[in-house]
């Protein structure tokens, strides 16, 4: 099932029979160079997440995790947001600007763990325990949104749960490996929606045991999404950031096994041009530490995307209104928190 909701399917099957994607382009056009115009034209800011190819990380204005982008939109004075990403960050951008243009370069650019928490399946398990304060991982549709209290990013989970009372019992959604590395983090007991992503969940313990064997100096890094077997045995559990600062951090590392999306590793080499960089391998012979979704967009897309302005993310009204709450109360804590 696709978590686009059903405005996004509309534009995706309209921008597909138009062919908008298959614009033909001329022959060595020179897409860094006139994205670059285009920002300038349209007064126009490119949001990019550390899983994207390397070319588009290197011409946005602001690379981030999913906290950091989520500040740098709503504090952007841009007229157009282009969100080289995934469409539940696009929502997130256009949630907390209902009247700036967001555009997201190829609106089949979802993610498999938005996918594993319909809001209509999530509703009823909500229903069944009305009293609990409902926490939501960023990493869900803009509809979930509206059935949640308040967000987290991997970067901010521990503070966000931490700002709830003891004794205010609570749902975690989507992300079921996250949430129980929280439970173990904080104490808290709570109720656990059961929710993963692909590609978190591919790695190999035993590939990964043999790698480590082979480079015994190496450090096992890996984001909280991943399964808690990987999490019990990693030097360093963290966000997209965290695992960041730490390879910066750490000089006297240099080799790191990293379990997360590969995208990550551009900028990895670009803080530690002097250490390796090893992507932990899947359990399989598959790119499956990639993310097929964050690879949908690519340069060409992103040009076209700005030139002619489209796929732009359009939620009804009412999304908008009773979801952005959720993200307004994280960005409070995590203000407070220093983050």
């Amino acid at each position: 099932m696709s978590s686009l909701t059903p405005d996004l399917t509309r534009a995706t099957a309209t921008l597909e029979k138009n062919g908008y994607l298959n614009i033909p382009t001329e022959p060595g056009l020179d897409f860094a160079a006139e994205i670059q115009k285009l920002k300038k034209e349209k007064n126009a800011v490119i949001l990019a997440h550390y899983y994207q190819d390397g070319p588009i990380q290197d011409i946005a204005d602001y690379v981030g995790d999913s906290l950091g982008l989520s500040q740098q939109a709503e504090q952007t004075e841009a007229d157009v947001i282009v969100f080289a990403g995934v469409h539940f960050m696009a929502e997130t951008a256009k949630m907390l600007n209902p009247s700036k243009k967001v555009l997201l370069p190829d609106l089949k650019a979802g993610c498999s763990l938005a996918d594993s928490c319909p809001p209509h399946l999530f509703r009823k398990y909500k229903e069944k325990y009305n009293d609990h304060t409902v926490v939501s991982y960023i990493n869900c549709t803009a509809e979930l949104k509206t059935l949640t209290d308040i967000c987290c990013t991997s970067t901010n989970a521990v503070q966000i749960i931490e700002s709830i009372p003891k004794d205010q019992p609570i749902i975690f959604a989507p992300d079921i490996n996250l949430g129980k590395y929280l439970v173990k983090k904080t104490g808290r007991d709570m109720k656990l929606w059961n929710g993963s992503c692909m590609v978190h969940e591919i790695f190999s313990d035993e590939k990964i045991t043999k790698l480590m064997a082979s480079n015994p100096s190496a450090k096992l890094i890996a984001h909280p999404e991943c399964e808690p077997q990987l999490l019990e045995r990693a030097d360093y559990i963290g966000s997209t950031s965290g695992l960041l600062r730490y390879t910066k951090e750490q000089t006297s590392v240099k080799t790191f096994v990293v379990a997360t999306e590969a995208g990550i590793i551009h900028q990895m080499i670009k803080g530690r041009p002097d250490a390796e960089f090893i992507p932990a391998p899947p359990d399989n012979t598959c790119a499956c530490n990639e993310c097929p979704h964050m690879k949908r967009n690519t340069m060409k897309k992103l040009y076209l995307s700005m030139k002619y302005e489209l796929p732009e993310i359009i939620l009804p009204e009412w999304i908008i209104k009773e979801g952005t709450s959720c993200i307004d109360r994280m960005l409070e804590v995590s203000a407070k928190a220093g983050l």
